[in-house]
This record gives structure tokens, sequence and C-alpha cells, in this order.
């Protein structure tokens, strides 16, 4: 069941751009990272201080039907929006990656787990590399599972 309320498209026109051509064409386009080549899905929350709903294209590392949602922000010193979001209500979240989003559920991951997936994210995004270098806070991982 999608998350229900109103939306309110991101600031950034390019994330609102891509989050509508991809929701429009089922995933079939605008599903990389601008001209990388490399995909995304889009992950929605719940704003938690507004309530509406937020969309953002994130890298797709998926992993046995698991999502890792990296909150690397570019290697910006603070975490993104929907990391906060994320963490202030980890069941108001879903995952499309293709035609159909899908209700989930997600939590924050450390030690050999993280490690585990960070490396699962560096492979699908070396950047990510980089990114961790640019900041001294340790860039967050969130597992999203599918919830039954």
């Amino acid at each position: 069941m999608a998350l229900i309320g109103e939306y309110e498209p991101s600031p950034a026109e390019w994330v609102r751009e891509q989050v509508e051509e991809y929701e429009s064409s089922g995933g079939t386009r605008a599903n990389t990272l601008r001209d990388s080549g490399l995909p995304i899905v889009i992950v929605t929350t719940r704003g938690r201080r507004t309530g509406k709903i937020r969309k953002s294209p994130v890298m797709r590392v998926e992993h046995g039907g698991s999502y890792a949602l990296v909150a690397s922000k570019g290697g910006a010193p603070t975490h993104p929006v929907w990391y906060y979001n994320l963490v202030a209500d980890p069941l108001a979240v879903t995952i499309q990656d293709g035609a159909q989003p899908f209700d989930a559920q997600v939590r924050e991951l450390a030690g050999a787990e993280r490690d585990e997936w960070w490396q699962r994210a560096v492979e699908a995004f070396p950047p990510y590399g980089e990114y961790q270098l640019k900041t001294t806070r340790k860039i967050p991982v969130l597992l999203a599972s599918p919830r039954s």
C-alpha cells in the first residue's frame, strides 16, 4: 500500500523531473543517475516535520530483494533529509525499482553487516568511496526490506 498524503516535490529541479519521468514511464525512463548509466530506485518517505510525501532518486544497490540506501549526500558534512525521515518513521517507506513500488521497512546498519553492504554499494556506485573521503561523518547505510 503506497504512502497516503500530500506529495511535495523536491525543490531541486533535476530531482523533480527525474522522479516524474521515472514514475510516468513505470521505471523505463530516467532510471539512471543523470548521464552515468548507473541505475537508481525511487524512495518515497513521509516528511518527519511536515508529514508530506517526499520522493528521492537513490542509487540502486540491491541484494536478495533488499536495498541499501546510502545517505552520502555526495560527501557533504550533513545527512540528506530523506535519512532523517526514514529514521523518524522506518515503516513509512516505499521503494520503486521498475513499474511497481513496494512497501518496505528500514533499519540502519552497523558493524560487519554495514561493511558488507557498504562494499556492495561501492561496487554499484564507486563514487561512494570518494564521498566518504570528503567528509568526517561515517556515511550511514540503511537497509530497506520488503514488508509482508
